[in-house]
C-alpha cells in the first residue's frame, strides 16, 4: 500500500513539473509576441505622424 502511495506522489510531482515547464515556455513565447506587436505598432504610429 505504501509503495503505491509513494509512486502516486512521484507521478503527481512529475506532472506538476511538466505542466509548470509548459506554462513557463508558453508565457515566454506570449511575452515575446506581445513585445514585437507593441514595437511594430509604435513604428506604425511614428510613421503616420510624419
Amino acid at each position: 500500500m505504501k509503495n503505491k502511495k509513494t509512486q502516486s506522489i512521484i507521478e503527481y510531482a512529475g506532472l506538476i513539473v511538466i505542466v509548470s515547464l509548459a506554462l513557463t515556455a508558453m508565457s515566454t513565447y506570449i511575452r515575446r509576441e506581445v513585445d514585437i506587436r507593441m514595437r511594430h505598432l509604435a513604428q506604425e504610429l511614428n510613421e503616420t505622424n510624419r
